[in-house]
């Protein structure tokens, strides 16, 4: 009997699966998702089915390892991306070897928060000061716009119709309404393109309702993990950034609790558990930082049944295939709109700590946005490489560089 009742209290996945407003909230947090995380499989030649099936446990494991406090939907992460490549063009397409490598990967991210528990969270509070956090979280969304600029210029009307609707939702509704911000927006893209004969739904029709993904075991080779395994060295800020941007969107600071350590930890589970059935890496998602701003419900259980959804989704076909039908330039609005919020809580980070804008955090925040989103121009005008070579198949550039050297510049001024 007493399980009974802790399933169906508000704590249980089941109390809140029973409740239609969150199931719909959780299947606006899939839409937001999805795109993103079946496009790195496909890039990369892992079964699509298996990515869906790997993030929504691997977020379920993040979820249960984080007490269930912090709203995260872990996806397919792009950094792994050339270095499956890599190890599939040296194995001769065995992609089971590169599978050996996201395990030990994921491995070092436990050992890696095994690490972050002992030193403590004031020393990561001391090396990571609004003025560092705050410019990290406006690179994240500044990189990711135009991502979505190139998804929307496939067709501008269409884009700026599902972008136009989302923000009308956004501004001029109240309550529940206003929380469907993005499933509106896709909704009113989606029938747009069905009415101007864009959106093909054929592949629906070929589709089977139910079958079972393509899971492989992994087969491990010290060469395939040297060359993937150092990438965690690149993806760790990373992961403290997009937590401490979930933690600023929820009005919360999950670095401290649950703590950075459960977090990583969460994070290298699941990225093991995708590993070990043929899935991609997984990593914490910006696309859903950005559903939690703009709908300002921060319920970690609708994440979970979001997580259902995308295990569901592996399972039943048609359904992940009418989701493919989705045209490029709807959802190209509409991430418009969640990467630009994710910059914005970034200016807030600095603005509500209330940063000291005197010339040493200035010249903090300038090197970290400069890098950040600057670097790749810098590389292409003046002939030069920013980064720290891990080895010959990696190296720490992009937002790791920059927040790598934003700390070390704010220790020096800052001391």
């Amino acid at each position: 009997m007493t399980t009974k009742v802790n399933v169906l209290n508000k704590e249980g996945i089941i109390y809140h699966l029973m409740d239609i407003k969150n199931v719909v909230l959780g299947l606006q947090h899939l839409i937001a998702m999805f795109g993103a995380t079946v496009l790195v499989p496909i890039l990369t030649g892992f079964d699509p089915s298996v990515a869906l099936f790997s993030a929504g446990v691997g977020t379920l494991i993040f979820h249960q390892v984080t007490d269930k406090k912090v709203p995260v939907f872990l996806g397919s992460s792009f950094a792994f991306i050339p270095l499956i490549i890599a190890v599939k063009e040296m194995f001769n397409g065995d992609l089971a070897y590169a599978q050996g490598g996201i395990v030990v990967a994921g491995l070092i991210y436990v050992l890696l928060s095994f690490m972050v528990k002992k030193v403590g969270i004031k020393k990561i509070n001391e090396i990571l000061p609004p003025q560092v956090v705050g410019p990290m979280i406006i690179v994240i969304g500044l990189n990711l716009i135009p991502v979505a600029y190139g998804m929307a210029s496939v067709n501008f009307m269409l884009a700026g119709i599902t972008l136009f609707t989302a923000l009308f939702i956004n501004f001029f509704t109240k309550g529940y309404t206003k929380q469907l911000t993005i499933l509106g927006g896709v909704v009113a893209g989606y029938l747009v393109a069905s009415v101007m004969g864009l959106v093909d739904t054929s592949i629906v029709a070929q589709t089977s309702w139910v079958s079972v993904p393509n899971f492989t075991l992994p087969k491990f080779s010290l060469q395939a993990i040297l060359i993937i395994a150092p990438v965690v060295l690149a993806v760790f800020m990373e992961h403290v950034g997009d937590i401490t941007t979930n933690g600023a969107v929820v009005g919360k600071n999950f670095i401290e609790d649950p703590g950075l350590n459960k977090t990583l930890l969460g994070d290298g589970l699941a990225t093991m558990f995708a590993g070990f059935v043929g899935g991609p890496a997984n990593t914490t998602y910006g696309e859903n930082t950005g559903v939690l701003a703009i709908t300002k419900n921060y319920n970690p259980a609708i994440l979970r049944i979001a997580a259902i959804f995308a295990i569901i989704l592996a399972l039943v076909s048609k359904v992940g295939s009418t989701l493919k039908t989705i045209p490029v330039p709807v959802m190209g609005g509409i991430s418009l709109m969640l990467f630009s919020m994710i910059a914005i809580i970034g200016v807030k980070t600095i603005k509500t700590n209330k940063v000291e804008m005197n010339f040493k955090n200035i010249i903090v925040m300038a090197t970290i946005l400069i890098l950040g989103f600057g670097g790749k121009y810098i590389e292409a005008k003046f002939g030069i490489t920013l980064g720290i070579p891990v080895n010959e198949n990696i190296a720490i550039n992009g937002l790791s560089f920059a927040a790598i050297a934003g700390v070390v510049v704010n220790k020096i001024l800052n001391k």
